[in-house]
């Protein structure tokens, strides 16, 4: 096969959930444990880190790779979804992983991955073990598709977890409050592995502590390892002044990603560093962290997370896309200067708008649309539900023309937000 076949085979063949939705979701662990035991295990060739949360995962994620570069170590990095290119999903020290090296991949494995049945993300999870241990990767940080206690990635035995925090998404998978959704996303903890909580909440809070003292691991809340406050901004970059509880160390630390809710991001990441120098073998110096904090986004290549596409009107576009990471997104809106205001949004069809739309601003001219997936909400019926909670605007059936109806519009003292789902900032970028 070649690569455009290799593809073809993983995203069709076995569909992904991001394709199909609940029907792909494959929940446990025998599968890809029976399929890693034949690569040899590779996941055990390396440290790893474990990252779960409703949101804030994938930039923390970043964040942690970025810092780890900086210290010296060759660093593999696994994250879901991809925006525009499969391989996004499988870096090392921010690179991407060969092409050839994903049709080898399934070229020597398809029909074992045929027999076991395993899903997309399993085999995807298995590539990326098996790459990384390849590559000489000396430790990896990994994120979780979907929950944790049953992803696929949660064979790992990391020398850290976290937890970024704990929202609505996926009920009808993780369950439906967030007591549930925490019991699966604790999921990932091991037996006297220390847990790092990025964002704590009393409803959840006990639930994953529960978890913890069942397996004799510690719990880090982050917020209470370090403080953190905005110390200024510019078009590409954020400032901030973080101090360490304990001894009132203080860091001052520039980031190359925007948006306010990177604060969170930011303290998570700080404290996860923060352990992993001070009791494991990694050793993270301060210039490291810093350095690595500051060249985030441009050495592990984050895109979507409420980044510039335009100025004069601005344009931003977010890959926020549930209840509680656009809560961010629209607080971030009403702190950003601009006349008016024109959002292109479109959702897949399992989100629960109920509890989105009405956090969406009010004032905007939306443009409604629908990026090219099967999972995704008709245009029509979107604006329809959201004519419910007082948003207006109009249709526009695809990503593209969408947004230049936002341009034609808009005025250089206007404001295009684009998002709602992963899929129309994909087709954005």
């Amino acid at each position: 096969m070649n690569y455009t076949q290799t593809l073809d085979f993983l995203f069709r063949s076995l569909p992904s959930f991001e394709v199909k939705g609940a029907s792909a979701y494959k929940p446990g662990l025998e599968r890809i444990s029976e399929f890693c035991r034949v690569l040899g295990n590779p996941q055990r060739n390396y440290f790893t880190i474990h990252v779960a949360g409703t949101n804030g995962k994938g930039s923390v994620s970043h964040l942690l790779a970025s810092i780890l570069q900086q210290a010296g170590y060759r660093t593999g990095l696994f994250t879901s979804p991809h925006l525009q290119d499969f391989r996004e999903r499988i870096r090392v020290d921010g690179e991407m992983i060969p092409k050839q090296k994903v049709v080898n991949f399934v070229d020597k494995h398809h029909d074992r991955m045929v027999d076991l049945k395993l899903s997309f993300f399993e085999m995807t999870a298995a590539l990326a073990f098996d790459y990384f241990a390849q590559s000489d990767v000396e430790v990896a940080v990994i994120e979780t598709g979907l929950g944790g206690r049953l992803d696929a990635t949660n064979i790992i035995l990391p020398v850290l977890s976290i937890i970024t925090n704990i929202g609505l998404e996926h009920t009808a998978l993780l369950g439906d409050t967030l007591q549930k959704i925490a019991a699966e996303k604790g999921g990932i903890v091991k037996k006297s592995i220390p847990l790092v909580i990025g964002e704590g909440d009393a409803r959840y809070n006990e639930v994953l502590e529960q978890i913890a003292a069942a397996n004799r691991s510690r719990v880090i809340y982050a917020e209470r390892e370090f403080r953190c406050e905005k110390s200024g901004e510019t078009e590409r970059t954020q400032r901030f002044r973080l101090e360490r509880t304990r001894d009132a160390r203080r860091y001052d630390v520039e980031l190359d990603l925007l948006g306010s809710y990177q604060l969170h991001n930011l303290v998570t990441a700080a404290a996860a560093s923060d352990y992993l120098h001070e009791s494991t073998p990694l050793t993270i110096s301060r210039r490291a962290f810093v350095e690595g904090i500051r060249t985030a986004a441009e050495h592990t290549v984050l895109r979507g997370r409420w980044q510039r596409l335009g100025e004069e009107p601005l344009t931003i576009c977010d890959t926020g896309h549930n209840a509680h990471g656009l809560r961010y997104v629209a607080e971030q809106i009403a702190a950003t200067p601009h006349r008016k205001l024109y959002c292109v949004m479109g959702f897949v069809r399992d989100k629960d708008l109920a509890h989105i739309l009405p956090l969406l601003p009010k004032e905007a001219h939306y443009i409604f649309t629908a990026a090219r997936t099967d999972r995704a909400l008709p245009a029509e019926t979107l604006c329809a539900k959201a004519a419910i909670y007082g948003l207006r605007g109009e249709v526009v059936a695809e990503v593209p023309a969408a947004v230049a109806r936002a341009r034609e519009l808009a005025e250089r003292e206007d404001m295009i937000f684009i998002g709602g789902s992963t899929y129309v900032v994909a087709e954005a970028l």
